[in-house]
């Protein structure tokens, strides 16, 4: 068996349940290497097949991993971690991706590439077979995705879903997906933009699905929405702070409409709308400090660089800065509520002109209400800066490719490494 060192390329095949396609991808891998004068090894992360892969697998001169966990995701990290290359191409084994296309990626990896992303789509120059993807995922599903993350996170990537695509082990290492499901693909692209990793697109062809026994893994509605709300959950600023920012305004614009009894045209606004718009900015404001807690909790666990201009805006609102600004607001706030408070009690507890009390009591309330969070939220805040500065600091150092998850997966006797003619 050749040195471990000498291995450039590791291709790694999620499984479960292929033996329809298995021996085909495995064959067309060593060819693909063969033709990129490559000398690699095939990985089968297995998750639990019970059709026969592994033996297929087996013979095919493939080296196994078998992952208990259930998971695409789960899979590829697996496979991907045991990985002994100096390069990883992950592709599925329904020999849907050609393997024969591994000169493409080998390329433009050689050339210092840290990802190197298949494009299946015509935008970026891909293919895709008559029968290849269904028509909502063609047309519909995949362009929207993929323009989402070039959009919101600035990725030169056209098919964001496109399962095969190549990378360096220094690249995962610092860039490991944690999602477990279908989204690892779309992770791995995020964190590739956020970290600025030099980043390629390669051209590939997409054919149709060729196992028999049953239906593709894919589950459009499930893996969609999955999808999605990881794209939301991993997007701070548009899922909370843009959307704060404009309810907060708009709330505080209904406010001053009301207690100024504005009058537009046939519209007038008054007390009901001070209402509504005190709601507003509230809600607005909570959701501003959840897009803060949100990004600092992504830099906290290594998904997102360090951002910083959040760095100088938490720097100039220091914690006890934090704590005057809101006890300020909530003791004008008071004040404010004071007001018929103390006219309330002059009058002997009698009736209140509520028109004019009420344009006391909401703003006061508001004010009470917003600074309690400011002081709350300033805390939280802190408490998650720490958390994002430790691992910071931990990222500081240089890492190594991550080695295999031993408590999670065993691994068969390697194969004998190839070189293929």
């Amino acid at each position: 068996m050749q040195d471990q060192q000498a291995i450039e390329l590791t291709v790694v095949m999620p499984c479960l349940n292929e033996a329809d396609t298995l021996a085909t991808c495995i064959r067309k891998a060593w060819k693909g290497m063969g033709e990129a004068n490559v000398v690699g090894e095939v990985v089968v992360a297995d998750n639990g097949s019970t059709d026969g892969s592994i033996q297929i697998a087996q013979s095919e001169g493939a080296r196994i991993v078998h992952v208990p966990r259930k998971g695409y995701g789960y899979a590829l990290q697996a496979g991907i971690s045991s990985a002994k290359g100096k390069y990883v191409l992950m592709g599925d084994a329904d020999d849907s991706y050609d393997f024969l296309e591994i000169p493409k990626f080998i390329e433009k990896l050689r050339q210092g590439h840290q990802l190197v992303q298949g494009c299946r789509l015509p935008s970026g120059g891909g293919t895709v077979a008559k029968g290849a993807m269904p028509f909502s995922h063609r047309w519909f599903g995949n362009p929207m995705f993929s323009l989402m993350v070039r959009k919101m996170y600035w990725s030169p990537i056209h098919d964001v879903y496109c399962g095969m695509r190549g990378f360096t082990r220094e690249f995962y290492a610092r860039n490991t997906p944690v999602a477990g499901g279908m989204e690892f693909a779309t992770e791995m692209i995020i964190r590739a933009s956020l970290h600025g990793e030099d980043t390629a697109e390669v051209p590939i062809t997409l054919h149709p699905d060729g196992r028999k026994a049953h239906a593709p893994h894919l589950r459009t509605m499930r893996d969609g929405w999955r999808t999605l709300r990881f794209f939301m959950l991993r997007s701070p600023r548009y899922l909370f702070f843009r959307p704060g920012v404009v309810i907060a305004l708009v709330g505080l614009m209904f406010m001053l409409a009301g207690s100024f009894n504005w009058t537009v045209g046939p519209m007038t606004f008054d007390l009901h709308t001070m209402l509504v718009g005190a709601l507003a900015f509230l809600l607005g404001v909570q959701a501003m400090q959840f897009g803060v807690f949100a990004k600092l909790l992504a830099i906290a666990e290594g998904f997102s660089p360090e951002d910083t201009r959040l760095s100088r805006w938490l720097s100039s609102i220091t914690l006890e800065r934090g704590l005057l600004l809101g006890g300020g607001a909530a003791l004008i706030g008071l004040t404010c509520i004071g007001v018929p408070s103390y006219q309330w009690a002059s009058g002997g507890f009698s009736s209140l002109d509520y028109g004019v009390a009420m344009r006391w009591v909401i703003p006061g309330v508001v004010l009470v209400a917003a600074g309690v969070q400011c002081m709350l939220g300033r805390c939280f805040a802190g408490a998650l800066e720490l958390l994002a500065e430790r691992s910071l600091n931990m990222g500081a150092a240089p890492t190594e490719p991550e080695a295999p998850l031993q408590a999670a997966v065993t691994t068969t006797p390697a194969a004998p490494i190839r070189k293929a003619a």
